[in-house]
C-alpha cells in the first residue's frame, strides 16, 4: 500500500503526519506532492498558529527510497523535478506560524534537510540523524546543509555530508540540532505541549519574533538551495554517476575517474 501524509486541525494546532510506516516513512512523489499540498492549506488557514509535523511507525522519515535517487520518472527534467521540489518545501520558510518536527527513529536524507528547515525539533531517545546522499553519488538538495551549517559549523557537516556517518539524539542536541530530547513514549506529546504554548501566544507577536529569526537564517538557505540546484543536475548525467549504476549493477567495484 503506497504512502501518504495527512493533515489534521485541532483548535489551532495542524499536525502533519508521515504515513508510510513499512518503509520508516520514506518519501515518494506522491508523497512529496501531499506534504507540499499540506503546507499549502496551513498557510491559507488564518486559524493555524502552529505545526507539528510527526510520523507513523519506527521512524520520522528515512528520507526517500534509495532505488529512486539520481532516476526520474516523470516528464519533467531533473532540473525541473527538483525546481517542484524546492519550491514545495520553501513554503515552510514562507509560512507565518512555526513548524515543530518530532523526530524519532531515523531521521535521514532529504528528510533530515526538510526538518532542518522547520523551526524547532525535538528528538525521542534514541532517534537518529544521517545525511548519506554521497554514498549514492549524489549530494544533499533541499536546503537543509545551509542550515546544519549555521548550527554545528564547517568540521561537523563537512562530516556527515562526506563520509554519510550517523548523528544520535543526544549529539544533535550538543550542536543545536535538536532542542529537547525525550523519552520515545512522550514525544508527541511533548511536541504538541510546545505547539500549544506557541498557538497561546498573541498571534502577531510569534508571527515577528519568527520574521526576525528568519532573516538571520533564510537568506543563506536559499543561496545554497540555488547552488544546489546546480550542482545536482551536472551530478545525475555525470561519468561518475553512470560509473556508479554500472558497477551496482554488475556487483562490483566501481572505477571514478577523478573528475
Amino acid at each position: 500500500m503506497a504512502g501518504a501524509v495527512h493533515l489534521e486541525i485541532e483548535g489551532h494546532v495542524a499536525t502533519i503526519t508521515n504515513d508510510n510506516p513499512d518503509k520508516h516513512n520514506a518519501f515518494d512523489d506522491d508523497m512529496d506532492a501531499q506534504l507540499f499540498a499540506a503546507f499549502g492549506e496551513v498557510a491559507a488557514d488564518p486559524e493555524i498558529r502552529a505545526v507539528v509535523w510527526r510520523g507513523e511507525g519506527k521512524s520520522f522519515s528515512s528520507g526517500r527510497d534509495v532505488g529512486s535517487i539520481g532516476t526520474n520518472k516523470t516528464e519533467l527534467t531533473h532540473h525541473q523535478l527538483m525546481q517542484r521540489g524546492h519550491r514545495g518545501i520553501l513554503q515552510v520558510l514562507d509560512l507565518d506560524v512555526p513548524v515543530i518536527v518530532a523526530c524519532k527513529g531515523w531521521t535521514m536524507g532529504g528528510s533530515f534537510q526538510r526538518a532542518l528547515l522547520c523551526d524547532i525539533r525535538v528528538a525521542a531517545e534514541g532517534a537518529r540523524f544521517r545525511l548519506p546522499e554521497v554514498t549514492h553519488g549524489v549530494i544533499p538538495d533541499t536546503g537543509g546543509v545551509a542550515r546544519l551549517y549555521q548550527m554545528a559549523g564547517h568540521g561537523l557537516v563537512s562530516d556527515m555530508v562526506l563520509t554519510g556517518r550517523i548523528m544520535t539524539a543526544d549529539e544533535a542536541l550538543t550542536h543545536g540540532v535538536v532542542s529537547r530530547v525525550v523519552p520515545l513514549d512522550d514525544l508527541d506529546a511533548a511536541a504538541r505541549e510546545m505547539a500549544d504554548a506557541i498557538a497561546t501566544a498573541p498571534p502577531l507577536t510569534v508571527k515577528l519574533a519568527r520574521r526576525v529569526i528568519a532573516n538571520l537564517a533564510s537568506p543563506d538557505v536559499r543561496a545554497s538551495m540555488e547552488e544546489e540546484l546546480l550542482a545536482q543536475t551536472v551530478l545525475t548525467s555525470s561519468q561518475d554517476m553512470a560509473e556508479l549504476r554500472a558497477a551496482r549493477t554488475e556487483g562490483r567495484e566501481p572505477r571514478y575517474v577523478r573528475g
